[in-house]
């Protein structure tokens, strides 16, 4: 088969190490009877023993010369393939034809990684979990706990929806090209039955966070300063003095209810 050349704008780095993937496919432990999804499908190194465990895979690929490429496989005939950019993809479409929630796998693209997942976030609903490919820098936001350099708005938003777990850390000589980051695989499982934090409305919770971290060095009492006065983050049993890295998910929470509570989110963003 020809040798495919990795494409810099889609940020390809191929896995190739057979002992990660073969612990990867066991942590994905993919069913027939499930309607899983890989994002970005490359050379094949996941969908080939995906497809030798089930009857039909749903693939995702921006890269069409790839695409020509899977076609030579013999299991071809077990995928069902969109030649399409994956963070406009309209994944509903996939369960309103199986009613099944969709499993999402894949080793993706490190420069749209964080901004794709945001975009599942938003179609939480019809997805049953997401097992990805990081970078492990990523992967390590995406876990992160208050008072680490590395919690932001990204951990918040994430560990809101999602119970995430690190599974396996992976090696540069991995993968070919060698990318020059460390990468990580993880998974993310959304709530059903047990819901650790609550806000009446998502997008007041990311306004929050998003206005607290553009001036993360700052303490809430500037930061969030526009939106609440001191009196009411004491009253909330927040101190005004702290940065943002410093206030658990439930405090932000609670600063979400509160200006959905008493109206103040009119001023600042339509829901």
């Amino acid at each position: 088969m020809k040798k495919h050349i990795p494409m810099k704008k889609f940020s390809q780095n191929f896995l190739i190490d057979f002992n990660v993937i073969k612990e990867i496919v066991k942590f994905i432990n993919p069913k027939s009877h499930q309607t899983l999804v890989e994002i970005g499908p490359g050379l094949a190194a996941l969908t080939q023993p995906i497809c030798n465990l089930i009857d039909e895979l749903i693939v995702i690929e921006i890269d069409k010369f790839l695409l020509e490429r899977l076609k030579k496989y013999a299991f071809y005939s077990k995928l069902i393939v969109f030649y399409q950019d994956a963070l406009v993809f309209d994944y509903s479409k996939l369960l309103n034809k199986r009613n099944k929630l969709i499993r999402i796998f894949g080793n993706l693209p490190y420069h749209i990684s964080t901004s794709l997942i945001l975009c599942l976030f938003e179609r939480i609903n019809i997805i049953k979990d997401m097992n990805f490919m990081l970078q492990k820098e990523v992967a390590e936001r995406l876990v992160a706990s208050p008072g680490s350099k590395l919690y932001g708005r990204l951990s918040i938003i994430a560990q809101y929806y999602c119970n995430i777990k690190i599974l396996l850390d992976v090696s540069p000589k991995c993968f070919k090209p060698v990318p020059k980051v460390k990468s990580t695989f993880l998974s993310l499982t959304p709530y059903t039955n047990y819901f650790p934090y609550f806000t009446y409305n998502i997008k007041v919770l990311s306004y929050i966070t998003n206005l607290a971290f553009q001036k993360r060095r700052k303490i809430l009492r500037h930061s969030l300063g526009k939106i609440f006065s001191e009196k009411v983050l004491i009253k909330l049993n927040i101190n005004p003095k702290l940065r943002p890295e410093n206030i658990s998910i439930l405090q932000y929470c609670q600063l979400s209810n509160y200006m959905i509570e008493n109206n103040i989110y009119q001023k600042y963003i339509s829901i």
